[in-house]
């Protein structure tokens, strides 16, 4: 499912930002406060401003009757681009108390449209008393945080880019993905195809760790929207342990001042 340049995979309706407003919000209870999922947009759009940044392209999804909200964001740098990938912003947000409002970065691939959370920048806020008056600390912490990691994406795909596998190497970080839930069972023979003879000819040149790479990520266009980020973020650390790329995750959570981010444990 499209949305100009992004793709919202399987597992969800595609809607347009109206709809997104338009979901009516439950009425709060004393232990839990569901916040409306155009609020939760709103929030993050604020916060980009600030760090000068804005969103380009934008898709969205619901499920079960409107109660569970996914959007992706494709984001601009007002200072620095790149000709062939962007940051993309992974929302999620629920009224049905399936989970928290949360946001992962992520990076999208402007000649096959896939799509691969990082999970170097993660925010997470249960649907608490305080939500409201948290997420703007929290999403502007991510955005600051998102501004100074920029160069972060562009040094790991160089890294991917000239990092050669065998296929010897390619069929062991398959097999280590399925063990550690980057991908499934069945998706291998998909996964081998690609590698194997990629659907894209930007990626036929030389056997490296970013070709892998995108034969991982062509096949979770066929997956579940909702599944996706922690499949990808799980890939990243894989490869980056392949190729000896280094750079700490940082999760911001509820709690977390304006100076402080805690790192998390991919």
């Amino acid at each position: 499912m499209r949305n100009a340049n992004l793709m919202l995979h399987c597992g969800a309706d595609h809607v347009a930002r109206e709809a997104v407003t338009q979901v009516k919000t439950p009425a709060a209870t004393k232990t839990w406060c569901p916040i409306a999922h155009g609020d939760f947009i709103g929030q993050v759009e604020k916060a980009l401003t600030t760090a000068n940044m804005r969103v380009v392209e934008e898709a969205h999804a619901l499920t079960k009757g409107g109660d569970r909200y996914f959007g992706l964001l494709q984001v601009a740098n007002c200072q620095k681009t790149s000709d062939d990938y962007c940051y993309v912003l992974g929302l999620r947000n629920c009224h049905d108390k399936a989970f928290t409002a949360s946001m992962v970065v992520g990076g999208q691939v402007f000649v096959c449209d896939n799509l691969a959370f990082s999970g170097e920048i993660q925010i997470y806020r249960k649907h608490t008393s305080r939500i409201m008056e948290d997420l703007p600390k929290l999403t502007a912490n991510a955005m600051g945080l998102l501004a100074q990691k920029w160069t972060v994406m562009s040094d790991r795909i160089e890294k991917y880019k000239t990092s050669e596998l065998n296929d010897a190497q390619a069929h062991d970080m398959i097999i280590r993905a399925v063990d550690a839930g980057a991908t499934t069972l069945n998706q291998v023979p998909a996964i081998l195809k690609e590698w194997r003879a990629p659907s894209h000819p930007e990626f036929a040149t030389g056997k490296t760790a970013w070709r892998l790479f995108n034969s991982f990520t062509e096949n979770y266009k066929t997956g579940s929207l909702a599944l996706t980020p922690r499949r990808s973020i799980t890939l990243h650390g894989l490869m980056d342990a392949q190729v000896g790329f280094l750079s700490a995750p940082v999760r911001v959570t509820e709690g977390t001042t304006d100076a402080e981010a805690i790192v998390a444990n991919n």
